[in-house]
């Protein structure tokens, strides 16, 4: 695995190393200072180099490197998450923006951190919620008073993302789904892309070591257990947080896990069929043939329900480089050409649902020497729907179970807002 952790400044000298075995010395620091640091690699080539028979896989934080070297065939990705994960808990540490002068104020922190992530080359606990109980060096430590017994099972266990002893006077779930519409139109109105991403992100604030069985409406579950007359939503490239329990999901598609305590995000996926767009747009361009005017003509319908609306509207339709003027009329909402974006930029606050909302626009064009044919980019779309998932997806229940038996209040509340809208015209 890795032989040797070190970091670098600017100048390719070493800061600080760690060697975890001794089939790698210090000198090779030279090599990848001549062959990566001198010759400004970083950003343009992969972030592996192959030099004299050994390895270095490094990434940058500020001015610094950090290298990771090994003679033998490792997994690449597992080297550089873990060059990442180390990162992150020096920013738990030392700030989100340490520098080398804090490296070198907290060399002690950082070999200590550096021994208890690592052993012999195997990357080991990298939670720090852990590290704060045991390693009170740095920024991080938290007043926390455990027995040796559960900092022991805390360090070596399986479940090391949450302490035991956690009470809260209200045991409270909050989910949020969170889900991004990405759609691309042609000029001729098929779709050329249509996906859904969404995240689930949740705050427990709930006793003791629950666990917990999360459910959508996912296509194979309602189809196994026929209970449901709604049908369900075919969800894609589902990645989960390290609590769930993978087996379970991958044997019977239940999601079990034992949640952290506060803010976490409990799984991302993916939707590609049978998206229910929030806004239809409907284009209408016409050039004069003298070359010096443009109407433009916009309709836009909410497709959601009458209950709903949008908010935070910003529709963007391109106009010429040349343009000099605009004279825009709209139903609702403010619109003004924006010279510096090239376009006419129409926001609407609040856009009720199944409304139907129209713009016109009659563009002024400055005569040019050489007129060149206007390439016409799409127009992007800006919203947000609260209470709204395009992709169908909802929760279907979340149970908490516990030794004590204690009552849960839980509260969902979704939001779609646009990724990459755009609509050619």
């Amino acid at each position: 695995m890795i032989s040797m952790i070190m970091v670098l400044n600017q100048k390719g000298d070493i800061m600080i190393s760690r060697q975890y075995r001794d089939d790698v010395g210090r000198a090779a620091a030279d090599s990848f200072r001549l062959q990566v640091v001198a010759a400004k690699e970083t950003g343009t080539e992969a972030p592996v180099k192959r030099i004299e028979n050994c390895s270095f896989l490094y990434t940058r934080h500020l001015n610094m490197y950090f290298v990771a070297l090994t003679r033998s065939n490792v997994n690449p990705a597992l080297v550089i998450e873990y060059l990442f994960q180390l990162i992150r808990i020096l920013k738990a540490y030392l700030g989100e923006e340490f520098d080398e002068t804090a490296m070198r104020n907290n060399m002690t922190l950082i070999y200590e951190l550096m021994d208890e992530t690592m052993d012999f080359g195997y990357p080991q606990n990298c939670a720090v919620d852990v590290l704060r109980l045991y390693i009170n060096l740095g920024t991080a430590k938290e007043k926390v008073e455990q027995e040796p017994s559960q900092l022991t099972s805390q360090i070596t266990g399986a479940i090391d993302w949450r302490r035991e002893g956690i009470r809260h006077k209200k045991n409270e779930v909050y989910i949020d789904v969170l889900e991004s519409v990405n759609l691309l139109l042609s000029t001729t109105g098929s779709v050329l892309r249509n996906e859904v991403t969404g995240a689930v992100q949740m705050n427990t604030k709930l006793t003791g070591m629950p666990e917990c069985k999360f459910g959508l409406n996912d296509k194979l579950v309602i189809d196994k257990e026929k209970e449901d007359r709604k049908p369900g939503v075919e969800i894609d490239d589902c990645t989960f947080h390290r609590c769930v329990r993978l087996g379970k999901f991958d044997a019977d598609r239940t999601i079990t896990f034992i949640p952290p305590d506060g803010e976490f995000e409990l799984m991302r996926y993916r939707v590609t069929d049978n998206i229910n767009l929030p806004f239809r747009i409907i284009p209408a361009v016409q050039e004069e043939p003298s070359l010096t005017k443009v109407s433009i003509n916009l309709k836009v319908i909410a497709n959601f329900s009458d209950q709903l609306f949008a908010t935070h509207v910003v529709i963007k339709i391109p106009v010429p480089k040349n343009t000099s003027k605009a004279k825009i009329k709209n139903s609702f909402g403010r619109s003004k050409y924006e010279p510096e974006q090239q376009a006419i930029v129409w926001r609407v606050k609040r856009f009720a649902g199944k409304a139907e909302c129209i713009i016109n626009a009659e563009v002024d064009l400055m005569l040019t020497v050489r007129p060149k044919p206007w390439v016409r980019p799409p127009i992007v779309c800006e919203f947000q729907v609260p209470m709204f998932t395009a992709s169908g997806v909802h929760v279907r229940f979340l149970r908490v179970y516990d030794k004590s038996g204690y009552h849960t209040n839980r509260w969902v509340r979704y939001i779609t807002k646009a990724g990459n809208y755009q609509v050619r015209f």
